[in-house]
């Protein structure tokens, strides 16, 4: 399954390899659609009239966030048992097809300007990131060797937060527009067919695990997850540190459209500038880590990164 050790691979080589290639814009389409829809949405609540509710555009965008996030904390470690008892280029293709099925509501609920049916995607298209995170992260170590490991994790988040940059900026400024709502509902469903095509040429990668039965209590095996993440210091701080990268980032992101209007007094598009800034700097500093730890797999620049971020 693993390539053959080379001294210092070329991270940009692996666009060029199926083994990486298919899994890589598989995930780039996920992460571009979420932000696609997510910005589209929260443009369209905050800027137009006619998807005004009873709350404020603050407490809307907040809550929309609240939707995408609440799968992740609900059904992350049963996703994880997902990822080990099953082929996870399977299961890749099958959240893929998932994802068309919420871009479908997400297109009627842009066009006919229903905002619960766009929360309820919302939320479903944080299930669909929650499903694919377990299989995403467990499928590189099974496919590249520890040479290439460290830059294939590196392009992999710098093509996610590229992708968060492009869907942000293309939902931001669809929105723009006239019948933006039907543009914005358009490119999230082509880009949920482009994602699941891609992802059928994902090669197949084994389960570490077929004969485990999973838990499907959500709460308990979140527990036992948490009871066995505290008993590894190593595992409970790199946790920590991921975690608090995400909020930190997720913090920032949800409220930059309110910000830009209220505070900047900008439209569409300042929102779009700030966060092309924003995913700008995460993308350069992804790739940065491969050049900066020479190869290796280093926790070294964990800590520069938290004091860059603080």
């Amino acid at each position: 399954m693993h390539a053959p050790d080379t001294a210092r691979p070329n991270q940009f080589a692996l666009l060029g390899q199926r083994r990486f290639a298919p899994f890589f814009w598989t995930q780039f389409s996920g992460a571009g659609n979420d932000n696609l829809f997510k910005f589209a949405f929260t443009v369209m609540v905050t800027y137009r009239a006619e998807a005004a509710s009873t709350l404020s555009a603050g407490l809307m965008v907040n809550l929309i966030a609240a939707l995408y996030i609440l799968p992740f904390v609900l059904f992350s470690a049963t996703s994880g048992q997902l990822a080990d008892k099953f082929d996870k280029a399977a299961l890749m293709r099958k959240v893929k097809t998932l994802e068309i099925g919420i871009m479908l509501l997400a297109l009627w609920g842009f066009v006919s300007g229903s905002v619960p049916a766009l929360l309820a995607c919302a939320f479903g298209m944080g299930l669909h990131s929650t499903l694919f995170g377990p299989a995403k992260y467990a499928y590189l170590p099974q496919h590249l060797n520890t040479t290439e490991l460290t830059g294939g994790n590196g392009m992999t988040e710098m093509g996610t937060f590229v992708a968060i940059l492009l869907g942000n900026l293309a939902g931001g400024l669809l929105m723009t527009f006239e019948r933006g709502p039907l543009l914005a509902g358009g490119a999230c469903l082509a880009v949920a067919l482009a994602g699941w095509t891609v992802a059928r040429f994902i090669p197949a990668t084994a389960a570490v695990e077929p004969g485990l039965r999973i838990n499907w209590n959500p709460f308990t095996e979140t527990a036992r997850n948490i009871r066995l993440v505290a008993s590894d210091r190593t595992v409970l701080q790199a946790l920590l540190a991921i975690s608090w990268m995400w909020f930190y980032g997720v913090a920032f992101l949800t409220q930059f459209p309110v910000f830009a209007k209220g505070v900047l007094g900008g439209d569409e598009a300042v929102a779009s500038l700030l966060l092309m800034v924003f995913s700008i700097g995460v993308g350069l500093g992804s790739l940065a880590c491969e050049w900066l730890a020479r190869g290796r797999v280093e926790i070294g620049l964990v800590p520069l990164g938290a004091i860059g971020m603080t």
